[in-house]
């Protein structure tokens, strides 16, 4: 059966091309496995709420736009009844009955591990000016008096700051009293009256009410103005669009935009705890994410169960946490050519859950072909991030590229561009670096102040808990690049982990501890790491064991886009070009200490790291970095479409 919506339907016809429906929620609860809902383009001031989903993957529902067009679904409602109540001061007296029983202009943005700001309440709600977000006062002097911003938030740990100075920005500033929600807006030269002003009233775009709703396709849509929630991986993890803890979703060839928090959310759900540290305090957050594995265990979490999403072909923007946002319902899932971007970059709020893509438990999940760009984090990967494989991604003009946190392995990222001027944090163990190109530096730390669970291989059942002490890693046939100083904190990888030692020798340092001090000296004696065949250049240094580095007389990257094409010029000396590293394979890779599992494909077989990130096959002469030939000199390649 295939349902028809459009903006001329009406939700009591038949649903037929000639009699569609006019909400795409009507057809929502009457599609069934097998079904499609085919929606025309126009605008859909609704929160679609699937009440069922397929049976397979071949059985599944699809909501698709029609052939040619392009609905958009949004969260917000248009506001036209403004009052100047003074110069550039606006008000608008809006019923709470526009917002049901969730008015986010009264729900705040809070929860575990949310950190700024500390002096005001940030809230759910927006107001959208000519679909451009505006900021929320912290007080209705400081919007009477505020035109412009100068200066945004600056990231606690590297200062940096985000907005740019000489910004005009445009606030608002809500009271909300028990019948009616006073919306003040300062817009500056603007009339809201003869502008479009939009404001959020829904939580979500797209998002079942319910958990289990299997196999849906959510295709072609542009979705915008969620109200979405603060999203840590101990809370009710709702996003504009998701399964909500369901199995076997495609989303592809969408544009979402502006959530408050999270645009697609592949995580858990309420039943295994919300927000209970910052709710009650009795115990460390990491404590209650621990039980929230352990009761997801006792819930059914599986393969069987949740996850397994195709997530695709998306173009992610303008979002305040996430762009795609997982804890545990994101496992044995694919995510692949995805262009994400400008996430985090309002910087109005801030806490230890932002980043473009930010995943806790993502058992066997591929992260592939994706566009990360302009993000205070571009991708996050937090506990137990043990069968990834990060591959074939560009990361550039981000804060920080990559963050890996407290996992132990195996994790695989190989054929990667990280361009930013911080380009890897390190506080993991047993991550594989294999044929990526490092133009910035990076840093690394151990965690030995709690210890997070691994796995048996391709499972959700857990083997055992770690701590992580750092060291275990593969860093092979990479290029290091770049002229920033160290400063102590942030080095090039390669003599970022001189500390730790080689295979040759960990084994007598520990056999020196002898049998009785057990774990004493696991903490004592560094883990060894292969660190083999990088290409170094600029202030770059190998590891101080390295074997056979190759210190080249110049590397040089940068990228530019042009016309929907970003295209690398990459600047190479010939001891680059004219390199010969040993083929890096499954096989050589081994396995991490803790968890001694493969570096293998999620089916358990082999990974093929004989393909460059363009998809091209490296012959027998293989050269480090992430491309499978290069000439002397300056190369232009095409790396993202």
């Amino acid at each position: 059966m295939i349902y028809y919506v459009s903006n001329n339907g009406n939700d009591s016809a038949l649903g037929t091309q000639e009699a569609p429906f006019l909400t795409i929620s009507r057809a929502a609860e009457l599609a069934v496995a097998g079904d499609t809902v085919r929606v025309f383009g126009g605008v859909y001031r609704e929160s679609v709420a699937p009440k069922n989903g397929g049976f397979s993957d071949s059985e599944r529902i699809t909501y698709e736009a029609a052939n040619g067009e392009r609905p958009i679904i949004k969260g917000s409602e248009q506001i036209t009844a403004w009052e100047q109540v003074e110069e550039h001061v606006w008000r608008s007296v809006i019923p709470n009955s526009l917002f049901g029983d969730f008015n986010p202009f009264k729900e705040k943005v809070e929860g575990d591990w949310f950190v700024i700001p500390e002096d005001h309440d940030v809230h759910l709600g927006d107001v959208y000016l000519n679909g451009q977000s505006m900021y929320e006062a912290p007080s209705l002097d400081e919007l009477r008096k505020a035109e412009m911003r100068t200066e945004g938030y600056h990231h606690p740990w590297t200062k940096e700051k985000i907005l740019h100075p000489e910004q005009t920005v445009y606030q608002w500033y809500a009271e909300v009293s028990d019948d009616v929600t006073l919306l003040y807006g300062n817009f500056g030269e603007y009339d809201p009256n003869c502008e479009v002003v939009e404001i959020n009233v829904r939580q979500s775009c797209f998002y079942p009410e319910k958990t289990g709703v299997d196999y849906i396709t959510v295709r072609g849509f542009e979705m915008a103005h969620a109200a979405t929630p603060w999203a840590p991986p101990t809370a009710d993890q709702i996003g504009m669009l998701g399964p909500n803890w369901s199995r076997g979703w495609i989303i592809e060839d969408n544009i979402l935009h502006d959530a408050k928090c999270s645009a697609i959310s592949l995580g858990k759900d309420g039943s295994t705890g919300h927000n209970m540290h910052s709710r009650f305090m009795k115990k460390p957050g990491y404590q209650y994410q621990q039980e929230a594995v352990f009761l997801a265990l006792r819930n059914g979490w599986s393969k069987d169960t949740v996850g397994s999403h195709l997530v695709r072909n998306n173009v992610i923007y303008d979002c305040g946490q996430a762009g795609i946002v997982g804890h545990m319902g994101c496992i044995f899932s694919k995510i692949e050519h995805n262009h994400i971007y400008n996430v985090n970059q309002k910087q109005e709020f801030w806490g230890h859950e932002v980043a473009g893509i930010k995943l806790h438990a993502a058992i066997d999940t591929i992260i592939e072909n994706n566009n990360i760009h302009n993000c205070n984090l571009g991708m996050w990967l937090d506990w137990q991030a043990q069968g990834m494989r990060i591959t074939r991604n560009l990361f550039y003009s981000n804060v920080r590229d990559f963050f890996i946190e407290v996992t132990h392995g195996p994790c695989l990222v190989d054929n990667n561009l990280f361009l930013s001027p911080i380009t890897l944090q390190e506080a993991a163990q047993g991550t594989a670096y294999v044929h990526n190109i490092f133009a910035g530096p990076a840093g690394h730390y151990s965690v030995l102040d709690r210890a997070t669970p691994y796995h048996y291989p391709h499972s959700t059942a857990v083997a055992g808990f770690a701590l992580t002490f750092g060291g275990d890693y593969r860093v092979i046939n990479n290029m290091m690049t770049g002229q920033m100083q160290e400063d102590g904190v942030y080095k090039y990888p390669g003599c970022l982990w001189d500390k730790y030692s080689v295979p040759e020798e960990y084994m007598p340092a520990i056999a020196k501890y002898g049998i009785y001090t057990d774990e004493d000296k696991y903490f004592k004696v560094p883990q060894a790491v292969w660190i083999e065949e990088n290409a170094y250049s600029g202030c770059t240094k190998p590891f101080r064991c390295e074997v056979s580095p190759i210190i080249a007389e110049k590397i040089e990257a940068s990228i530019s886009e042009s016309g929907g094409e970003w295209v690398l010029t990459l600047t190479v000396s010939d001891d680059v070009v004219n390199a010969s590293c040993k083929e890096v394979s499954t096989e050589r890779l081994g396995a991490p200490r803790i968890v001694e599992a493969r570096y293998e494909a999620p089916d358990g077989t082999d990974v093929d790291l004989s393909v460059d990130i363009c998809g091209k096959r490296r012959g027998e002469r293989i050269i480090p970095g992430a491309f499978a030939r290069l000439s002397v000199g300056v190369n232009k390649i095409t790396v993202w479409k």
